[in-house]
C-alpha cells in the first residue's frame, strides 16, 4: 500500500511502442495543517510560504515544535534565505507558533533532555535503524521534539540532503544495513517510522490545545535541586506576574549550596510557551548568567527542569520548585544520611521554620535540639536508635512533608560514580572547552545485605579523593598525559584544543581515561568511571547564541 507522502508513478504505453513514465499525486486523506491567524507571520513569511484558501501556509502549517525549534527555523531562514526580521517581529512569531503549534506536555516530556541541554546516552525505544540514521549528526531528542505530516517528514529529509550533502554517505544513502538489496532504504524506513510515531495530529495535542491557558504562577516557591560537582541546593523563588503580559514573569531567587554554604542571589525574567514551557534567564548579562528550561506541571504547583550556562551548557543544576500555600514548609535536609546508633547534626531547609517548629523524622529518630539559623534553616541534632529500621524517611513539620528527605543506614558499603561514562571536549583556544562533573555516591547494601539490588540505599554524595588512570586502549597508550586533569571537586578540566606538537602525529588532546574516586585514607572503597575526551564541538548553530554581537538571540524574549 502506498504511503500518503509518496507520489504514484504509472507506465503508459503508446501504439507506436514508446513508453512514458506518468506522474500523479498520491491519494490524500482529510486535509491537515493549521490556519495561520497571526498577521505578523503572514506578512513576514508569505513571500516564500504560500497561503492557501484555508489560511494554511506551505511548510509552516504542517509541523509543531518547541520554542527552540521555531527559533532555529527563523535563524535558518535569516542565514540562508534572506529573511529580514527585527527582534520584536521574531519574538512575536516564535511566541505565536510555539503557542499554537507547540507540543503537549506528554509529547515533550520524553524529549526534555534535548531542550534542557543534557549530555546523556539516551536510549530510544523506537526503531533502532531509524535512530542510527538520525544520530549520525544530532540526538534523537531533536526528532522527538517535533511533529509533522508524512509529507513534511519527507521534505525535512530532502532539506537535510540539500543543506548537508555529506549525509548521503553518512546515513541516508548507504544502501541499507546489509547492502543495496537487503531491504527497505534507510530514508524510506525513517519517513515511514517518523510519520507513524510523530504525526502532526495526536490525541495528546488535541486535548491540550483545546484547554491550554496562561499559567497562574505568581507567589512564593521553595527550591530544591542538585548541581554535579557541588551537591544539593535549597532556597526560595518569588515569581511576579507581568501585568501587561499573562505569559511573562519576573523572578527573585535565593539559594544556598548545602555542602559549602555558598549563597547565591539571582533575578530574572521568563516567558511561558504553550501554557507550560518555562523559558527564562537569571542574572542576564552577568558572568554567572543561567538559562532556565523547565516544565510547569498540570496542577501548577510544581515546576521542574534544568538551569545551565549559555556558554557551557554542561554547567548548572537540576531544580524543582514547589508552590508555598501557607505555613511552614520543609524542602530538604542535609546531610541526608543518618547512621544507626549515632547522633548527627543536620540542617533542615525550607520556609517559615522556627526553633519551635515541630519536626518528626519518623520512628527510631529523636530530635535532641533545634536552633534557628540566620539563613532561615534550622540546625537540628538528631539521634538514631541502634535498632532503627533501614531506609528512607519522610520529614514532617507543622503539616508540611519532605518526602524521602533522610535515609537511615548502618554504614557505607560501596561507592559509585555518576555518570558512569562521561564526555568532555578539548578546547579553550579556538573552541570552548567541554567540562564534565562527576559525583561520588555512597550506598548501603540495604536490608538484604546484597549490593546492586533493588533495596540498596542511596546516601548522597560522599567526600572522596579523585585521580585519573590510563584507559589502555592501545599499546603504549599515553592519553593521560595530554587530555587534562580532574579537580578535588570531581570536575574534569580538559586540555586545550590542538593539534598538539608534543603528541605523535600532531594529534589533538583527546583520548580515554579512567576517573577514580577513593573513600577514606586507606582507600578501602573506590569506584571508577570511563571518561572520553573528544575533539571540540566545531559547529554549533543554536537559537540563543549571539556571542559576537552581544544582542539578545533572535526570537528570544527572555
Amino acid at each position: 500500500m502506498a504511503s500518503p507522502h509518496r507520489a504514484l508513478f504509472s507506465i503508459v504505453t503508446f501504439a507506436a511502442g514508446s513508453v512514458l513514465l506518468a506522474w500523479s499525486p498520491a491519494p490524500q486523506e482529510a486535509p491537515e495543517g493549521y490556519a495561520i491567524a497571526n498577521e505578523k507571520v503572514i506578512d513576514r513569511c508569505s513571500r516564500c510560504h504560500v497561503v492557501d484558501d484555508d489560511g494554511r501556509m506551505s511548510r509552516i502549517s504542517y509541523l509543531r515544535k518547541t520554542p527552540e525549534g521555531w527559533q532555529t527555523s527563523i535563524r535558518r531562514m535569516m542565514a540562508l534565505h534572506g529573511a529580514r526580521l527585527n527582534q520584536a517581529d521574531a519574538t512575536e512569531i516564535v511566541r505565536y507558533l510555539a503557542n499554537e503549534q507547540g507540543l503537549a506536555p506528554e509529547e515533550l516530556r520524553p524529549g526534555m533532555f534535548e531542550v534542557e541541554r543534557r549530555s546523556l546516552d539516551h536510549d530510544y525505544e523506537g526503531d533502532s535503524g531509524v535512530e542510527y540514521t538520525c544520530i549520525q549528526c544530532h540526538s534523537m531528542g531533536r526528532v522527538i521534539t517535533q511533529r509533522r505530516t508524512g509529507e513534511e517528514w519527507s521534505l525535512l529529509l530532502a532539506t537535510h540532503r540539500g543543506l548537508y550533502p555529506l549525509v548521503d554517505r553518512q546515513a541516508f544513502r548507504n544502501g541499507g544495513r546489509g547492502g543495496p538489496d537487503s531491504g527497505p532504504h534507510p530514508m524510506d524506513e525513517a519517513i515511514d517510522h517518523l510519520s507513524e510515531v510523530f504525526p502532526l495530529e495526536t490525541p495528546e495535542w488535541s486535548a491540550w490545545s483545546a484547554t491550554k491557558r496562561s499559567p497562574r504562577l505568581a507567589g512564593t516557591w521553595t527550591l530544591a535541586g542538585h548541581e554535579p560537582g557541588k551537591g544539593p541546593i535549597f532556597g526560595t523563588v518569588t515569581i511576579i506576574a507581568d501585568p501587561g503580559d499573562p505569559d511573562a514573569f519576573t523572578t527573585s531567587t535565593a539559594y544556598v549550596y548545602a555542602e559549602s554554604g555558598q549563597r547565591v542571589q539571582r533575578t530574572g525574567r521568563s516567558a511561558i510557551y504553550t501554557g507550560f514551557q518555562w523559558r527564562g534567564r537569571s542574572n542576564p548579562g552577568a558572568e554567572d548568567e543561567l538559562r532556565e528550561v523547565m516544565l510547569v506541571e498540570r496542577g501548577q504547583s510544581e515546576i521542574s527542569g534544568r538551569w545551565f550556562r549559555g556558554d557551557y551548557d554542561e554547567v548548572g543544576p537540576d531544580v524543582t520548585l514547589r508552590r508555598v500555600s501557607g505555613g511552614a514548609v520543609v524542602s530538604g535536609v542535609y546531610p541526608m544520611a543518618l547512621e544507626k546508633g549515632v547522633a548527627t547534626d543536620v540542617q533542615v531547609f525550607g520556609l517559615g521554620l522556627t526553633s519551635s517548629s515541630e519536626l518528626d523524622f519518623g520512628a527510631g529518630i529523636t530530635v535532641e535540639s533545634t536552633n534557628a539559623g540566620t539563613d532561615g534553616s534550622l540546625r537540628v541534632r538528631v539521634s538514631v536508635m541502634a535498632n532503627a529500621n533501614l531506609g528512607a524517611r519522610d520529614v514532617y513539620s507543622n503539616g508540611s512533608i519532605a518526602e524521602r528527605a533522610v535515609v537511615v543506614h548502618d554504614g557505607v558499603d560501596r561507592i559509585g560514580i555518576t555518570p558512569e561514562t562521561g564526555l568532555a571536549r578539548a578546547g579553550g583556544v579556538v573552541h570552548p572547552k567541554g567540562y564534565q562533573a562527576f559525583d561520588a555516591i555512597g550506598y548501603d547494601n540495604g536490608p538484604d545485605g546484597e549490593p546492586n539490588t533493588d533495596d540498596d540505599l542511596n546516601l548522597g554524595r560522599v567526600a572522596v579523593s579523585w585521580h585519573l588512570e590510563e584507559y589502555a586502549a592501545t599499546f603504549g597508550d599515553d592519553d593521560i598525559d595530554f587530555v587534562g586533569h580532574i579537580g578535588t571537586d570531581g570536575v574534569f578540566v580538559p586540555a586545550v584544543d590542538g593539534p598538539n606538537p608534543e603528541r605523535s602525529g600532531l594529534r589533538n588532546n583527546i583520548g580515554d581515561v579512567w576517573v577514580v574516586a577513593t573513600l577514606g585514607d586507606g582507600g578501602a572503597l573506590s569506584a571508577r568511571a570511563h571518561l572520553v575526551v573528544a575533539p571540540p564541538l566545531y559547529m554549533r548553530w543554536e537559537p540563543w547564541r549571539e556571542i559576537e554581537s552581544g544582542r539578545p538571540p533572535i526570537g528570544d524574549e527572555r
